[in-house]
């Protein structure tokens, strides 16, 4: 596979994971790096942007819910707001945040630059590790 073919993979693989599919973005990234550790921070920007804009594919789906009654949890990310969006990285955790924020109309820049932020702190450990 060639260095493009593997980022091509890596931002896939990264968009997916952020929506509600499964999916291990790590492991890619992990194995593009080993391959080309040249592309380290390439990588790391093609793997932040992919997971960034699929955590606001789950965020734009909450936003198209319709508004009805509060709940309790979605409450407490409303008084938390988007810098909660840091642990967007998290399993499961993280889509349900995303999907809760779009329903919950928080601001959309300042959701995407704190999954951005968190999302990249995650894909810097896994670098670390790689290289």
């Amino acid at each position: 596979m060639t260095e493009t073919a593997s980022l091509s993979s890596l931002f896939i693989s990264s968009f997916l994971a952020a929506t509600l599919l499964p999916g291990g973005s790590e492991a890619v990234l992990f194995g593009v790096l080993k391959a080309y550790p040249e592309t380290l921070w390439l990588a790391l920007a093609v793997a932040t942007l992919g997971n960034t804009l699929g955590g606001m594919v789950s965020f734009g789906m909450g936003w198209l819910l319709p508004q009805t009654q509060q709940l309790k949890h979605v409450e407490h990310l409303r008084r938390y707001g988007t810098p909660a969006l840091l642990l967007a990285w998290v399993p499961l955790l993280g889509d349900a945040l995303c999907l809760a924020a779009g329903w919950l109309r928080l601001n959309g820049w300042q959701a995407a630059l704190f999954m951005a932020l968190g999302k990249f702190a995650r894909y810097w450990v896994i670098a670390a590790a790689a290289v």
